[in-house]
């Protein structure tokens, strides 16, 4: 491993091996080049990005954490974070639609499949022509996963699924997804079972595309399931595995969710310190006042902080080493600042900050839900207080 440490690299950089800094370049290209020109527009008019996610695929980024012998990238999870940085940075929704991709449906594949789903299912998706999704939370049940209705009943060599599940991010555009089924109601954690689910099988319905207060551009639904029949093969990780599989790799998705609220809030400084260069007030710009610059300051210290702490909890993860507090720690200081500093940021751009002709609206809107995803900030508090 080659890490920059040489006194001339950039300092966002440092301590960054050859491969990362590439990798963040390439990312930081396609999200200024191709998805930032058309964020505004699909923000408003909540389209998909069919095109902008065809050039992400092109890169590899569709497969970032699945190896190259099933078509993935396999760059590393500190990779996939500078990614998840760069990519948000640019638009938080199409963020949100890599992460749930790659995170929630082809790295549990290439984890726990066989060596016939892994064939079957990772090539398509890792060229971004099946988009993954991921069916976990329920009307009624967020965190308490002990309170899951949706159930799978065996018959024969088949499974038949009943539930509803909501909250499903990609799931009106999704090719493949997995979906977190009851198949043993006494058996506590050991009683439920991930299957992967053809989205266009008899039985899947969608019943509404959420309306939603920002990240426009990441379809969110609530999915009804009726007598959907599942292959007992398609079983991923085998029966009675299923928690194991959707929800062990929280500590992962929440180290991803810090590295894209960290992207939303450098945005939201980046449009604050060019609109305050530009405004005059007094006969100055307004970074003359020692106000705003001094708040200016205080939002650069704290995107810088959020950042070097979720590369942190990233090389724990990589390096196999055990991280639920310092994964719970990094999103709940990344997310809470993510919010201050986009609202921070709206401020400075005064009147102007609260119309649709500045970004920082956009970005106020879409960083919000970074508190709420991959586990409220009240359970990373909990969390970190049982790991104390």
């Amino acid at each position: 491993m080659n890490v920059q440490t040489r006194a001339d690299v950039s300092r966002d950089d440092f301590g960054l091996t050859e491969q990362q800094v590439l990798i963040k370049q390439a990312a930081r290209q396609v999200a200024r080049e191709v998805i930032a020109p058309t964020a505004a527009a699909r923000d408003k008019s909540s389209a998909w990005p069919h095109e902008e996610l065809k050039a992400v695929a092109d890169l590899g980024f569709m497969g970032m954490l699945v190896p190259e012998a099933y078509g993935g990238s396999d760059i590393g999870f500190v990779g996939y974070c500078l990614v998840m940085e760069e990519l948000s940075r640019a638009d938080g929704g199409l963020g949100t639609i890599v992460h749930v991709h790659n995170l929630g449906a082809t790295y549990p594949l290439a984890q726990h499949g066989t060596e016939e789903q892994r064939h079957r299912y990772l090539p398509a998706m890792t060229r971004g022509e099946h988009i993954g999704a991921v069916m976990l939370t329920e009307p009624h049940a967020g965190s308490d996963t002990a309170a899951f209705r949706t159930s799978a009943r065996r018959e024969g060599d088949h499974f038949i699924i009943n539930g509803t599940k909501q909250f499903v991010s990609n799931g009106s555009e999704a090719g493949i997804t997995l979906v977190l089924a009851v198949t043993d109601r006494e058996a506590g954690k050991q009683g439920f079972t991930t299957f992967i689910v053809d989205p266009r099988a008899p039985g899947v319905e969608v019943a509404r595309v959420e309306d939603k207060l920002g990240q426009h551009t990441a379809h969110t639904a609530q999915i009804v399931l009726r007598d959907v029949r599942v292959a007992a093969e398609n079983a991923l990780g085998g029966v009675g595995n299923g928690y194991r599989v959707a929800l062990g790799l929280l500590s992962d998705g929440r180290v991803a969710i810090a590295a894209q609220a960290v992207g939303i809030a450098q945005a939201a400084l980046d449009a604050a310190v060019a609109y305050a260069r530009e405004r005059q007030a007094y006969g100055a710009p307004l970074t003359k006042l020692q106000a705003v610059s001094f708040r200016l300051a205080e939002m650069a210290a704290q995107v810088d902080i959020a950042r070097q702490y979720y590369l942190h909890a990233a090389r724990m993860i990589e390096a196999g080493i055990p991280c639920m507090k310092e994964a719970a720690a990094a999103k709940l200081f990344a997310s809470e600042m993510a919010e201050r500093v986009c609202s921070d940021a709206l401020q400075i751009h005064g009147g102007y900050g609260y119309t649709s002709g500045f970004p920082v609206e956009r970005f106020y809107r879409d960083v919000r839900v970074c508190k709420i995803y991959e586990g409220t900030s009240d359970i990373q508090k909990l969390i970190i207080s049982r790991n104390l």
